[in-house]
C-alpha cells in the first residue's frame, strides 16, 4: 500500500464492557491473542472485556492489560488480514506501551506483564480520594499552567494531559485540583470536568509508580522498532531501542504532550491515522487538531479498508 498511516492506540478511560467481542467472533487471530492474555495473566480477562463487569474491567491493573489486549489484537487483524501497516505509530498514556508493541519494541508476554504491573503502582501510589483529575476547556495552555501554580499552594497540581483543541487535564492532590478548578472557572473556562479515575496519573504524586516500573522494565529485552514511535514525553518520533524504557519510565510523572504528537505527525508527512483499540476518543482529538490527517477508528473494518484504498 502507498499510504503513510500512523496508528493510534487510545489510554485509560477508553474502555468499555463488550470491548473486542465482535473482533473475536470475526477472526480466529483475535481469539489466539485473547486467550495468550488469559493464559499470561492468570485472570479471565477476556470475559472481563467481554462481559464485565464494568467496576472490574475499570480497576486500573485490569484496564491496562485489557486495553493493551484489544489494541494487540486489532493490530494484528489489520496486519494479516487487511495488509495495512504502520509507518509511525503513537499512543496516549497507556497507549505507547501498544504503539511499541505495535512496533515490536516488546513481546506481547512482556508488555502484558510490564503494564499490569504499571496499573497497580499507579494505583497503589496514591491512596484513594486523595488525588482527583479534572478536563479544563476552553483556556489556553498557559493560563491552565498559570492556575495550576497559583491553586499548588503546598500540594501537587499540574497539566497531566495537553489533549489539543482547548482541552487540558490536571491531575494533583484532590484540594488542590479543585481549587484549580474554581479559579479556571472564574478565568473563563468553558467548562471544567472532574474525571472519575482512580489516582491521579501523570503528575509529581507518581514518583513511586515510576520507579516501580523502572524496576519491571529493567530486565526486559527491548527489539528494534519496525516503524518510529512517538513518545509522549517528547512528542517526537523516537526509533532508538536504547531510549525506550526512559521515556516510558518519564512518562508516569510527565504530561502526554498529545496535541504536539498528532502535530508531529503532521510534520513528518502522515495523511492517514487509524484509531486502533476500544472508541473513537483519539480520531476525535486528531480532527479538531489538524486538518491534514484523516482519521477513523479500527472498529470500523469495512470504513478501515474504503480509506486505506482510496489513500
Amino acid at each position: 500500500m502507498t499510504a503513510a498511516v500512523a496508528f493510534l492506540f487510545p489510554g485509560q478511560g477508553s474502555q468499555a464492557v463488550g470491548m473486542g467481542a465482535d473482533l473475536c467472533a470475526q477472526f480466529p487471530l483475535a481469539r489466539e491473542v485473547f486467550a495468550e492474555a488469559d493464559d499470561v495473566l492468570h485472570i479471565p480477562l477476556s470475559r472481563l472485556c467481554f462481559e464485565g463487569p464494568l467496576e472490574e474491567l475499570t480497576l486500573t491493573a485490569h484496564t491496562q492489560p485489557a486495553l493493551l489486549t484489544v489494541s494487540w489484537a486489532m493490530t494484528r487483524v489489520l496486519g494479516e488480514h487487511l495488509h495495512v501497516h504502520p509507518a509511525w505509530a503513537a499512543g496516549h498514556s497507556l497507549g505507547e506501551f501498544s504503539a511499541l508493541l505495535a512496533a515490536g519494541a516488546f513481546g506481547f508476554a512482556d508488555a502484558l506483564r510490564a503494564v499490569r504491573a504499571r496499573g497497580e503502582a499507579m494505583q497503589a501510589a496514591v491512596p484513594p480520594g486523595v488525588g482527583a483529575m479534572a478536563a479544563v476547556l476552553g483556556l489556553a495552555v498557559a493560563t491552565v499552567e498559570t492556575i495550576c501554580h497559583e491553586a499548588a499552594e503546598d500540594q501537587v497540581v499540574s497539566p497531566a494531559n495537553f489533549n489539543g483543541a482547548g482541552q487540558v487535564v490536571i491531575a494533583g492532590h484532590r484540594p488542590a485540583v479543585e481549587r484549580a478548578s474554581t479559579l479556571a472557572r472564574a478565568r473563563g473556562a468553558k467548562r471544567v470536568v472532574p474525571l472519575p479515575v482512580s489516582a491521579p496519573f501523570h503528575c509529581a504524586l507518581m514518583a513511586p509508580a515510576a520507579e516501580h516500573l523502572r524496576e519491571v522494565l529493567h530486565p526486559l529485552a527491548i527489539g528494534a522498532l519496525h516503524c518510529p514511535v512517538i513518545s509522549n514525553v517528547e512528542a517526537r518520533a523516537n526509533r532508538d531501542p536504547r531510549r525506550v524504557k526512559e521515556l516510558l519510565i518519564r512518562q508516569v510523572t510527565a504530561p502526554v504532550r498529545w496535541q504536539e504528537s498528532v502535530e508531529e505527525l503532521a510534520r513528518l508527512g502522515c495523511t492517514v491515522a487509524i484509531e486502533v483499540g476500544p472508541g473513537r476518543v483519539l480520531s476525535g482529538l486528531v480532527r479538531r487538531i489538524t486538518p491534514n490527517i484523516r482519521c477513523t477508528a479500527a472498529e470500523d473494518f469495512d470504513g478501515v479498508r474504503a480509506m486505506v484504498g482510496a489513500a
